[in-house]
């Protein structure tokens, strides 16, 4: 295997785009351009213009390559995509900028760079870059895995890992995933979809780098394979199963594990999710460490400070609203909310709400985590507690909950903690994904 070449989808879907070549960069017929540009679209062409007069009308893919040195800026780069930390960007790239434009009249910004440049991004857009070294080499191998077994299956589906979305269910039943779809027009995106790509506008730092130059080409395999590798930012102690988030089939490397040094059984009946999600128990991720944490976590996630136990508390109404809106279900007055199923993590996977028009039940958990906040839950391993009038009709609904993503594979935070505390970066990897090894594959 030899190093890849990927393209990462920046902007999509825009009418008109700005950004700044930092140094020359050229297209293929030689012409050279720097400074402020702006892009636009008119019907299905690309319309370019600069501050140096220069306009290029095209209905094909621009590509503009570096010189050595050069950078390229893009203006209102939206990150944390229906997230509730969404907000825009400037950002800054190396490597190439390919423009292009759709039959529907709007762009699409890519970055294409070689994988290792895209890796020393990476890890410092989803971890800040003075993370502990060990942490940043372990988040390095989950990644370069993670994307180069997403490369590989590209097209495939009905196999662990496939990129796809399926609602499914009985009557008054409603289960769906989400996994990675294909993009058309690139590899992989630049937001939390597929992995937080910011170009060089997060601090990239030595470690960093050494991060990436220590681990080249080394990757996470099972049974032969590269390992789709994921992970999340906290899982509130415990992880959970891949099959319980996306396809029905048992991954070895991503199966539940304890997120501690001591023990703790599967989170999975009512009684056990109460007494953990209500209790603070011994993991890595428990932390309130604040100088760990500002080391670890980008500016933008340090705003989210409970993520290892959180409550999320609405008025009846409130939730009725907010549920018709992203639902598209109007339940009448809202009842109650019933777990119905969860994993050894505690996340719920079929959750029972009851309206007085109508009563669904709706899985998994990332579906669970949109139709009940207007943007997303923490996570789905949460306990529902009810106050009602003295007619028994609920006046508000509370969620106490534990933890901060899907919750599958490596926990973020708490492999920052690990990293803290000596373990070394193939120590921290096997921990989450049980079942695999480190293999070298290109140098």
């Amino acid at each position: 295997m030899q190093e890849p070449e990927i393209r990462v989808g920046v902007i999509e879907g825009v009418r008109e785009l700005k950004g700044r070549f930092n140094g020359p960069f050229r297209l293929d017929d030689g012409r050279t351009f720097t400074g402020p540009f702006s892009v636009g679209t008119a019907e299905d062409k690309l319309i370019y213009a600069d501050q140096a007069g220069a306009q290029i009308d095209s209905r094909q893919e621009l590509c503009f390559r570096p010189e050595p040195g050069a950078a390229f800026t893009l203006t209102d780069v939206t990150i944390g995509i229906r997230f509730h930390w969404e907000r825009k960007q400037e950002q800054t790239f190396q490597g190439d900028l390919l423009l292009m434009s759709s039959p529907e009249g709007t762009l699409t910004a890519v970055n294409r760079l070689h994988l290792e440049d895209y890796l020393t991004s990476v890890i410092s857009s989803e971890m800040s870059a003075t993370a502990p070294l060990e942490m940043l080499k372990a988040h390095a191998v989950a990644s370069r895995s993670w994307l180069m077994a997403m490369l590989q299956r590209r097209g495939k589906t009905r196999h662990p890992g496939a990129d796809c979305s399926e609602a499914s269910g009985q009557a008054g039943e409603i289960m769906r995933w989400y996994g990675r779809e294909d993009h058309a027009r690139f590899d992989v995106c630049a937001d939390d979809h597929c992995q937080r790509y910011q170009g060089v506008t997060k601090i990239i730092s030595a470690q960093s780098a050494e991060a990436v130059r220590a681990t080249r080409g080394v990757f996470l395999v099972h049974d032969h394979a590269i390992c789709d590798a994921r992970y999340h930012k906290a899982c509130g102690g415990r992880t959970d199963n891949f099959e319980n988030t996306w396809e029905e089939i048992p991954i070895p490397y991503l199966c539940s594990v304890v997120d501690a040094d001591v023990p703790h059984e599967p989170v999975d009946t009512e009684a056990a999710a109460q007494k953990w999600v209500l209790t603070h128990p011994e993991a890595y991720c428990n932390t309130t460490d604040e100088r760990l944490l500002r080391r670890v976590l980008p500016d933008f996630d340090q705003e989210t400070a409970d993520f290892f136990r959180w409550r999320v508390s609405y008025g009846r109404e409130e939730l009725e609203a907010i549920l018709r809106e992203k639902s598209g279900i109007d339940f009448g007055s809202l009842q109650d909310l019933i777990p119905l199923q969860r994993g050894p993590s505690g996340r719920i996977m079929r959750l029972r709400i009851e309206g007085s028009k109508q009563t669904i039940s709706v899985g998994r958990e990332l579906e669970i985590r949109r139709w009940l906040s207007r943007s997303h839950l923490y996570s789905s391993a949460f306990c529902v507690s009810v106050e009602r009038d003295a007619s028994g009709l609920p006046v508000r609904f509370m969620l106490d909950g534990a933890g901060w993503g899907h919750g599958v594979g490596m926990c973020q935070i708490g492999a920052s903690v690990m990293a803290e505390k000596g373990h070394k970066a193939e120590a921290i990897l096997k921990h989450y994904f049980h079942a695999a090894e480190l293999k070298k594959l290109y140098d």
